[in-house]
């Protein structure tokens, strides 16, 4: 494992996608069409680039707290208490939150902890038929070749109808002929279900890939363990559910129907169907954010606080949570851009002392990211993937050249860096590991202004720009942690340096 500065390659990619694509003049004009998109966004960049230092005043104000402060939050802490305004906020004890460093030890929890627990506990429990399994994908990826997720589920699906539900989510924006003209694969392009949960009981598993066996084995990402957090199972549950509700049912005989009531995904009317997803995502939402409140109020508003070794020996009472999560969703199709607010308003806020580490393997941020990051004055440290551990270096045909699209958008980023001398505040390093490929997503924000005021942001999205520019129509989760210094080191520190290392 090796970490190297990042490299420029010339922008040559174009012309090599183009010469792949004989026969084939609908997707080279659409290529054509990218090409001249990003010259004018280039154009532009430099046209406003003395404006980039503007961008904290002109980026939209942070929300207005409503709720009084809490007098038992950390000195300081009050600053984000805005975001759960937006969302849920649970309060949880950092012992309960695992943040893992490796896709052999996310195996082995999966497996052993998880899944080989939860069908125990199942076949020790009185009624066993209770079992019930809920599979949320996304349509197009899900059916994908004729070996695929759907053909995969299908036996199970046959054989406990009453106890397994398969849900297919599908885009409305690909309907009518374009439905009919893109092929599969590229279709994917348009919009997808990318949420990673894995509910067990009362635990709680987030990554940021599909699973396969180069994910179990040589694929590094980032994975959370949320254990016995009754809460936040209980809110994702919810979450999938109702993405499940308006997302097409797979049935025994590979078809697929619509709830009763629901409106077709892309056979309806799409503002409809847009306005019911909205409506049923939403009230999870607010629900859960409501009882938080709530909660908050009747646990930590009372003379039943106990510290940590306290409640361990009483058992029934919780202790003082020294970590807050709050998850961020972001659902564009249906004018839900949770995490857009909060990530943009984040950056927007962080001052100079601060210190910023992106973690991505697909680097795609919109102009909107680029502005923050070259117009505040915190440190950042991103940690891209060299071409050779791009997860499609070395495909056939028009996916072998996105390592070299990626590298394009980099050297871009880092001329304009470069060109308002920026080039010490702001650092670009690549993760190279020999035979491994890399998909981590986050970023870790320490806040010395602010005790108690160490935030993670590990997102589901591709890249930060994946689930929020202006053709991003992913259905996604995030996952916000505010926690003090000495609990991130605990169980982020190590993580990190797996990450820049290649072993904890």
């Amino acid at each position: 494992m090796a970490v190297a500065a990042a490299a420029a390659a010339g922008p040559v990619f174009w012309r090599r996608l183009l010469g792949l694509l004989p026969g084939r003049p609908g997707l080279a004009a659409l290529l054509g069409r990218l090409s001249d998109r990003l010259g004018r966004n280039r154009d532009r960049q430099r046209r406003r680039s003395p404006w980039l230092l503007l961008a904290p005043l002109l980026s939209p104000a942070v929300p207005q707290v409503t709720s009084p402060p809490c007098c038992l939050c950390p000195e300081g802490a009050h600053r984000f208490q805005w975001i759960r305004n937006l969302v849920p906020e649970f309060g949880v004890s950092s012992s309960h939150v695992r943040v893992l460093s490796s896709p052999a030890e996310f195996f082995e929890l999966m497996k052993v902890d998880c899944l080989e627990g939860t069908l125990e506990k199942s076949l020790q429990a009185k009624f066993p038929s209770n079992l019930k399994v809920s599979i949320l994908l996304d349509f197009t990826r899900g059916s994908r070749g004729r070996k695929n997720s759907r053909t995969m589920l299908l036996p199970l699906l046959q054989r406990f109808p009453e106890q397994v539900r398969v849900s297919l989510f599908h885009t409305p924006h690909l309907r009518g002929l374009l439905r009919l003209l893109i092929p599969e694969r590229f279709n994917e392009t348009i919009g997808l279900q990318h949420m990673k949960v894995y509910l067990f009981d009362n635990s709680v598993i987030l990554s940021g890939a599909n699973l396969s066996d180069s994910y179990f084995t040589n694929r590094q990402d980032r994975y959370v363990f949320l254990q016995d957090c009754v809460e936040i199972a209980d809110f994702f549950t919810e979450l999938v559910d109702a993405v499940g509700d308006v997302s097409l049912q797979l049935q025994g005989d590979d078809t697929v129907q619509v709830v009763d009531g629901m409106v077709h995904p892309y056979k309806g009317d799409r503002a409809e169907y847009c306005k019911a997803a909205n409506k049923r995502v939403m009230d999870v939402i607010n629900s859960a954010r409501t009882r938080q409140q709530m909660l908050h109020a009747q646990t930590f508003h009372s003379n039943s606080l106990l510290t940590q070794e306290d409640a361990a020996a009483a058992g029934d009472r919780r202790p003082v949570p020294d970590t807050w999560i709050y998850p961020l969703i972001q659902m564009k199709p249906f004018e839900i851009q949770i995490d857009e607010i909060v990530t943009e308003t984040l950056l927007t806020e962080a001052e100079r002392g601060a210190k910023i580490y992106l973690t991505t393997g697909y680097f795609n941020l919109t102009q909107a990211y680029m502005d923050l990051v070259l117009g505040t004055r915190a440190e950042y440290q991103i940690l891209l993937a060299s071409p050779e551990v791009n997860g499609f270096f070395g495909a056939k045909g028009v996916a072998g050249a996105i390592p070299a699209a990626y590298v394009h958008i980099e050297r871009q980023f880092y001329s304009e860096v470069c060109s308002l001398g920026q080039q010490e505040r702001v650092q670009l390093q690549e993760y190279w590991r020999r035979g491994w490929t890399f998909h981590a997503k986050g970023a870790r924000a320490a806040l010395p202004e602010v005790r108690g005021g160490v935030l993670c942001h590990l997102p589901a999205a591709e890249s930060p720009g994946e689930a929020v520019g202006e053709d991003g129509d992913s259905t996604d989760q995030e996952l916000l942690l505010r926690t003090d210094r000495l609990k991130v080191q605990t169980y982020v520190g190590p993580r990190m340096r797996v990450l820049y290392t290649g072993h904890s």
